[in-house]
């Protein structure tokens, strides 16, 4: 049975331009942003301001900074901008996901999707055009790197979907928007200087204000960069495992020939953050015949065993091409059954957003990377 239609939005916007020559205050850090507002003899007080106007309130025009007074408005708008992404396409799927295609100022696209539960919102932040990675289930895997995205186009995503949701300042109660997973497109820990600046201003009490407990990276096993990871920002980890033989993750998530499971798992027992209440993720993409026997299910269980953990399985979510089958929902069933007499966590994630290509695994854009040749001046 065809699922039904999505529900096409109509919110779109341009993608900013370069061309005006005003820098983007989005995407800098308080400090930045002091030492940038210091040109203007900005004092250090107001940029604290304007950072709390841009970050905390969610302005996009420097007219509705209030206390300021009308001629330094004048000459931050004639020196800066504060540019979301543009908004290329808005849909939202019958189970109410909403996914943005955004428009960045050199024309290349990402999305970023919103998950509506009864308790929690959840936004699927991405950190690349295209991806460094080639896993075999995963449809962002066959659009190769495009470019890494910077901070500002990162924690543009989040304000982007607090916009929508009409969620600023901040401080205000009872939000839609609770979690961050980094978890969209890309392989975060390939780009992770720039997570990071985007992620410490997110987490800033100050600024976007969301806590590291209610953040989630999730990586394939860039394992030189999970401890760091964990010592500098300290957020949830997320495991992108999938397999529990070296023979099948190589064909399943290709990182794995350079950093096998036995190294991924140890540089899981390190991270700093793991903890009882702060268990790691690992997500399992429930392959028909693949993966999804219950003697991989006995051999996950001990492979983690000693790691606060919770495995998230994940069923097969198609798209255009792929070469894989969902597991049954009886596999899926025993597969559970014995992770939990093992004594973990075992949550089989509900697919979302299927219907608009947003569920885990199906995000993908337009945008290739250009011949040097072809790339504009």
């Amino acid at each position: 049975m065809n699922e039904p239609s999505a529900i096409i939005g109509t919110q779109t916007r341009p993608a900013p331009s370069p061309g005006d020559g005003r820098t983007n205050l989005l995407g800098l850090s308080r400090e930045e942003i002091s030492t940038a507002l210091a040109a203007l003899d900005v004092e250090r007080y107001r940029a604290d301001q304007i950072y709390g106007w841009i970050y905390a309130k969610g302005v996009t025009d420097f007219e509705a900074m209030t206390n300021l007074s009308k001629d330094l408005r004048s000459r931050l708008q004639d020196a800066f901008r504060i540019d979301r992404p543009g908004i290329t396409a808005d849909q939202q799927s019958v189970d109410g996901t909403r996914k943005w295609l955004l428009g960045f100022e050199d024309g290349n696209a990402a999305e970023t999707v919103h998950i509506p539960e009864a308790d929690r919102g959840t936004l699927c932040v991405s950190s690349q055009v295209g991806c460094t990675l080639t896993c075999a289930f995963c449809h962002t895997g066959t659009q190769r790197l495009v470019r890494n995205l910077e901070p500002g186009e990162i924690i543009g995503q989040i304000m982007l979907a607090r916009d929508h949701l009409e969620e600023w300042p901040s401080a205000k109660e009872e939000k839609r928007l609770t979690n961050i997973v980094m978890m969209g497109m890309g392989e975060p820990l390939y780009n992770y200087d720039n997570v990071k600046k985007a992620l410490e201003i997110a987490m800033d009490g100050d600024g976007v204000a969301i806590s590291k407990r209610r953040i989630t990276l999730s990586t394939s096993g860039v394992v030189p960069m999970i401890e760091k990871c964990g010592a500098e920002l300290g957020v949830m980890l997320a495991i992108s495992l999938h397999a529990v033989t070296d023979d099948v993750r190589d064909m399943l998530v290709p990182i794995n020939k350079k950093w096998p499971i036995k190294e991924l798992l140890a540089a899981c027992r390190a991270y700093p953050a793991a903890k009882n209440a702060r268990r790691i993720t690992f997500e399992y993409v429930m392959l028909d015949g693949v993966n999804d026997s219950e003697a991989d299910a006995r051999e996950l269980c001990r492979l983690i065993k000693g790691i606060p953990a919770k495995v998230n399985m994940i069923p097969f979510n198609p798209w255009p091409g792929s070469a894989f089958e969902c597991s049954s929902p009886e596999a899926i069933k025993k597969f559970a059954r014995v992770v939990e007499k093992a004594g973990y966590v075992a949550t089989v994630r509900t697919p979302r957003g299927r219907d608009i290509l947003a569920a885990c695994g199906q995000l993908k854009t337009e945008s290739e990377r250009l011949r040097k040749s072809e790339r504009p001046n």
